[in-house]
């Protein structure tokens, strides 16, 4: 196997991570014929194929599961011998991976943007995936910094908190909620929710506020997307809790309503993060101080207009002149 290639190694990742050659060549800027040649020299190397195909569906071997690991390792070990030469030059060039949530995707492109313009030798490439996908491809050195809500706890690793994640409740703009001003949480009892899938940030922020309020949400459907479940919000399908950072579009167009619920906006934290373990390139090192020093100044001038002021029983009872 001494002439494989590394090109040869980052096609087969690459497929293997999506079980589709037509998805790993659109990853990787290929034509599909060209991913399957990669992959097929590479089985001519190894001796063994390394895919079983049934007409679409794709799943590794034996023999392929075995070789992914040693892939990764290669590639993981290439990635870290780039970041040593760029260190060592002491310049900000080379290939950049970020890792986001897809909850990130509203705004993390064009913070990505106003980085490049000030460091144009940077190659970036994002990747999107849930916060699992994202954990892995931290352990597997497959990115070099995630930008996520929830930190992991299954690594060891630097969670840096660069802005405020408000999440609100959302309902068709129409709702007889909408009629009463500020909600108390009881309120929420008799409508049904459409959710994120278990796991997703947004989703245990939900469960926590419910179970600190003694309450059961009435779950009426899981999705797994953000954009699907504000078209179902906007269909009059149920009521939701999202993350207000993806409803910029729909509030500024009035196509959905944020309920004022007392306790309400829950804020997390975006974080920026990265293992311990990885000592990051220059590259990776200007976008983290960018992130932290650049990140809540963005958000507060994307965002802030729709940030509403947090509905508590105390606010809503002096309000009322109690």
């Amino acid at each position: 196997m001494k002439n494989i290639t590394f090109r040869q190694l980052r096609v087969f990742n690459e497929v293997a991570r999506h079980l589709s050659f037509s998805k790993a060549a659109q990853a990787l800027h290929l034509t599909p014929p060209a991913v399957t040649m990669q992959v097929k020299e590479l089985e001519g190397h190894v001796g063994l194929p390394l895919f079983e195909r049934q007409g679409r569906q794709v799943t590794l071997t034996t023999v392929g599961e075995y070789m992914l690991v040693y892939a990764r390792k290669m590639l993981a070990t290439l990635k870290d011998a780039e970041d040593a030469a760029a260190r060592l030059r002491r310049v900000e060039v080379g290939r950049l991976t970020i890792g986001m949530v897809s909850t990130a995707k509203y705004f993390l492109p064009r913070l990505v943007t106003l980085f490049r313009r000030e460091h144009e030798g940077v190659e970036i490439r994002l990747v999107v995936g849930n916060r699992e996908l994202l954990v892995q491809m931290l352990h597997a050195n497959e990115v070099d910094i995630a930008i996520m809500g929830r930190p992991p706890r299954e690594l060891a690793t630097r969670a840096e908190p660069f802005a405020a994640h408000p999440h609100v409740f959302v309902a068709p703009i129409d709702h007889p909620l909408l009629r009463f001003g500020d909600q108390t949480v009881e309120s929420l009892r008799p409508y049904g929710f459409i959710v994120r899938e278990p796991g997703s940030g947004s989703r245990a922020a939900m469960e926590q506020f419910f179970q600190s309020a003694r309450l059961e949400p009435k779950v009426i459907m899981e999705m797994g997307s953000n954009e699907t479940i504000k078209q179902a919000v906007m269909a009059g399908m149920g009521l939701s809790f999202l993350s207000l950072h993806t409803l910029g579009l729909e509030l500024d167009n009035k196509l959905i309503a944020v309920l004022e619920v007392e306790g309400t906006p829950i804020v997390r934290a975006w974080n920026c993060v990265h293992t311990l373990s990885k000592l990051l390139s220059p590259a990776a090192e200007a976008f983290r101080y960018f992130v932290l020093e650049r990140g809540e100044g963005f958000m507060a001038e994307q965002f802030g207009r729709f940030t509403p002021t947090p509905h508590t029983a105390a606010a809503n009872r002096r309000n009322a002149g109690e």
